[in-house]
């Protein structure tokens, strides 16, 4: 199904604002999805992550708040508020919070 999130359309938002943290929880709000990629905010708690896995397509993850560990085929990137990092397509990576972060991520799939 595609979709963007309508209250955001044609509308100034705070990245910040669209996505809460909660105690030991990984949340994720997904704001767009079309056939051709998806744009999904999360929030995680310090400590949570993501377990290593592929994608079949490239993503960007832009770190908004906080600091986490991205590993990428084996290579640990520390990745601060402010910085974004690419992660390649078939690729295996895992997310983990050093400390509570939020991240967008924009998944490519054309």
């Amino acid at each position: 199904m595609e979709h963007i999130e309508r209250r955001l359309e044609a509308q100034a938002a705070r990245l910040a604002e669209l996505v809460d943290y909660q105690d030991g929880s990984v949340v994720s709000r997904e704001i767009i999805s079309k056939k051709t990629g998806t744009v999904t905010l999360f929030a995680f708690d310090q400590g949570q992550g993501l377990s290593e896995h592929t994608a079949p397509f490239d993503a960007l993850v832009y770190v908004f708040d906080g600091e986490a560990e991205i590993v990428i085929s084996g290579k640990p990137l520390r990745v601060k508020q402010g910085e974004t990092v690419i992660m390649p397509a078939n690729q295996p990576h895992a997310l983990k919070a050093i400390k509570r972060f939020k991240m967008i991520l924009t998944m490519i799939r054309a």
